[in-house]
């Protein structure tokens, strides 16, 4: 083979990491501060991104490179990726720009509302607050609604942001956006519905139980026989209210969650000092209320988080969940090139992601990393495993939700996009639509608006992380505290970064292929 794909992939590789590093820092910069200065300059760099990776000359040049027999495995990989990526922007320099200015303004307005009420600016923050501690029923669905405004703000812009992506999809042959984003990740549109049609059968009798007791317990708390979205502990019940599980919040209330990540990770041999000092951890106005890991340039040096951190469990939670994607993206190999450092599939990075996060429920982290009193976490331990697998059914069956909404939405954009949402609620969750709503609800969630055809790592994620912790339980003895088991995820999941296909990555670090065994056991309550 000539040495000239080597070239062409070179020259390519540094024109996408110039690119993508101004991007990252501009896109950081419009997170952490709303303003319209940073909103234009982070669309004017990923419009500039995207007319990189969207060149079909180039384009055209990395699938003439692939019809070449390439022998070297790093190359290959590299071209793989490469027609991966520029395939979804091919299109028109003005579609481009539209989707890009359509896609920062819906993100700008998430980073930046803030429902009001009597005179008062709601967070998010707040909103859960009320939804955990109230008893007022008034009082819950005024946040819960006023948690939705958002939604009616964005939603004609989602709908065109769905008609515009559909419309180069079906350009470059395929049946829209959604089932072109599967495909660009490497992933079958039969495999992963088969997958969440085994996970929704699997949950079924277990969630159902689980919600029953629940919902029993509310109707007494209320003194209501019906029950509606309000009545549970967040906007879009994700997650285990504290009704049902023991109150780690009063725990971890003296507790940093920095701190309790810094030697969580630590203790496995990842040293996220560099990351802590880089991030933005705190609330304030005009900054994303939500939480996110970034590396700015891929080199191990500039990885940061963004996070909302007030005390409690949830975030230090979310602390440690994205600093297990810091840890990944820190312990690439670095002597793979620019196109290969980075994860294996986004679902992988996610798995780790999840396994550490669960860890703010595990007692043996409450104990040897937080020093909670082991008398009390003794008192609550026999509640915690059930309180946590009450997590991954309640995450499994929301996770059902977003994946098949997104299927329609891309479906068809014009379609009844209220009333699918709440089938899809209703059948998932088992939770009730408010009487006479007529709201794109749907739209709220700022993934629909922002990260489309994403959500569905978060629920293949669940079902590896489970694969992961049976490895490390098994062949380094366990998870918390372990240097062993820091090592064994640097070196069979990291340190390869996106050399390996997530098919060959799974079976080479856990021995087999995914599988919902692990997971199985994991939800049974």
């Amino acid at each position: 083979m000539s040495h000239g794909p080597y070239k062409m992939v070179e020259a390519l590789q540094e024109r996408i990491r110039a690119a993508e590093t101004a991007f990252h820092q501009a896109y950081w910069d419009s997170q952490i501060d709303a303003s319209p200065a940073n909103d234009a300059r982070r669309e004017q760099l990923e419009i500039e991104l995207r007319s990189i990776k969207g060149d079909p000359t180039v384009y055209q040049e990395v699938l003439h490179a692939l019809d070449e027999d390439v022998h070297d495995p790093v190359l290959l990989r590299q071209l793989q990726l490469l027609k991966l990526s520029l395939t979804g922007n091919q299109m028109s320099d003005e579609r481009r720009s539209e989707i890009v200015a359509l896609s920062s303004s819906v993100e700008s307005d998430f980073a930046s509302y803030r429902p009001q009420r009597r005179d008062h600016a709601l967070s998010d923050n707040d909103i859960e607050d009320v939804l955990k501690r109230s008893d007022d029923e008034g009082e819950r669905r005024d946040v819960w609604e006023a948690s939705k405004e958002i939604g009616a703000i964005v939603a004609d812009r989602v709908r065109e942001l769905a008609r515009l992506r559909n419309a180069a999809a079906r350009d470059l042959g395929f049946a829209d956006f959604y089932r072109m984003s599967l495909e660009l990740q490497e992933m079958s549109e039969e495999w992963l519905f088969s997958t969440l049609d085994q996970l929704e059968s699997l949950t079924n009798d277990p969630y159902m139980r689980w919600k029953e007791a629940l919902d029993r317990a509310l109707r007494k708390r209320f003194g209501t026989a019906d029950l509606y979205p309000w009545h549970y502990a967040d906007p879009f019940f994700q997650s285990v209210p504290p009704d049902v599980t023991p109150d780690l919040d009063g725990l971890l209330a003296d507790k940093d969650p920095v701190d309790l990540t810094h030697k969580t990770f630590t203790d496995w041999g990842f040293d996220l000092q560099k990351v802590i000092e880089s991030s933005d951890l705190y609330p304030r106005a005009n900054k994303c209320q939500h939480a996110f890991c970034i590396d700015v340039d891929r080199s191990g040096s500039d990885v940061r988080i963004l996070c909302n951190i007030v005390p409690g469990e949830r975030w230090t939670e979310v602390m440690l969940h994205e600093s297990g994607h810091a840890a990944y993206d820190l312990s690439i190999g670095d002597e793979l090139p620019y196109l290969l450092k980075r994860a294996a599939h986004t679902f992988v990075t996610e798995a780790i992601a999840l396994m550490c996060g669960a860890l703010s429920q595990d007692p043996e982290w409450l104990t040897s990393v937080a020093g909670c009193d082991p008398t009390r976490i003794g008192g609550i331990a026999a509640e915690l495993a059930p309180a946590r697998a009450a997590q991954s059914l309640i995450f499994a069956r929301w996770g059902g939700v977003m994946a098949h909404f997104e299927r329609e939405l891309y479906s068809d954009p014009e379609a009844d996009l209220d009333s699918i949402w709440w089938d899809l609620v209703e059948r998932f969750q088992l939770v009730a639509r408010p009487p006479g709503r007529n709201a794109p609800d749907w739209a709220a969630k700022i993934h629909v608006a922002v990260a489309p055809v994403y959500y569905h790592n978060y629920i293949l994620g669940e079902v590896l992380a489970a694969q992961l912790r049976t490895t490390i339980e098994r062949e380094a003895g366990g998870l918390i505290g372990r240097r062993a088991a820091g090592e064994l995820l640097r070196e069979r999941v990291f340190a390869s970064g996106a050399l390996l296909r997530w098919d060959a990555l799974v079976e080479a670090a856990t021995g087999r292929e995914l599988a919902a065994d692990d997971y199985a056991a994991a939800i049974a309550v």
